[in-house]
């Protein structure tokens, strides 16, 4: 990529993964610099070009990782991207002109798909408290089609323009480096999960705009493993991040329903 909308990635893995030469090679041709943080010390397998390698002594959440990865970047824009994330062709110069275009915006994110081509709902409301209980409980069984669950993930609602967002799924976004710097980057309070709501809070907050745009698509298999189970140590960690965040944010419980 040439020009003055100089755009990095910033890859973060726990070690080798199955997508990761997929979503490796995806963004090497579309991104000017490309970092992999790297939680473990097992081999990543083969790299682009001119990857750049941030290695930690010990594995750090997804808000440390991030951060130690933009720090290692100098482009005004930042992708942040799960390595089950594989951007399609033109993808990221999509989100980028989007930021060139609206000064504004700081966040960023693109229709996600599944492997199988399906939509993926990345775009999000905030959560409540009532939602976040039925979600995270036997309840979303019963009732997951309930209108207040369907509007968090805005089921109904699948735009084809950009559209303002109150967060995106942290699977892969385009960051503006001058909304971090300003917000200080990602909490590191968050080890796993909620991290990325508390970004798009804390922008909002800050007068920054977060925007889904589908014209950039991108294919995440995102494994959604709280979704599937109600005891794990990911659910734990859901849960740590959601009381962070409401610490944070007490506000947000008067957004009960």
């Amino acid at each position: 990529m040439s020009g003055p909308a100089r755009v990095a990635a910033v890859v973060i893995t726990h070690g080798p993964h199955p997508d990761l030469e997929a979503c490796l090679g995806a963004l090497a041709g579309q991104v000017d610099e490309l970092v992999v943080v790297a939680n473990l010390p097992d081999p990543l397998g083969p790299l682009p070009s001119g990857t750049t390698v941030v290695a930690n002594p010990r594995p750090l959440g997804f808000a440390a990782n991030a951060n130690r990865g933009v720090a290692a970047t100098s482009a005004p824009y930042v992708v942040v991207a799960n390595p089950d994330a594989v951007a399609e062709p033109g993808a990221v110069a999509t989100l980028a002109a989007f930021l060139a275009e609206h000064p504004r915006a700081g966040v960023v994110g693109p229709e996600m798909r599944y492997p199988d081509g399906t939509w993926q709902p990345s775009r999000r409301r905030f959560p409540t408290v009532s939602g976040t209980v039925v979600r995270r409980t036997p309840l979303r069984r019963i009732l997951r089609q309930a209108p207040s669950q369907r509007a968090h993930y805005h089921l109904d609602d699948r735009p084809q323009v950009p559209v303002e967002a109150d967060w995106l799924l942290g699977g892969f976004l385009c960051l503006r480096r001058a909304m971090l710097d300003e917000l200080g980057g990602f909490d590191e309070g968050y080890r796993l999960y909620c991290e990325d709501i508390d970004l798009g809070y804390v922008a909002r907050r800050a007068g920054w705009e977060r925007w889904y745009v589908p014209s950039a698509v991108v294919v995440h298999r995102y494994a959604a493993v709280i979704d599937k189970r109600f005891l794990s140590v990911r659910n734990w960690w859901h849960l740590r991040g959601m009381l962070r965040f409401v610490r944070k944010h007490p506000r947000q419980l008067l957004a009960w329903r």
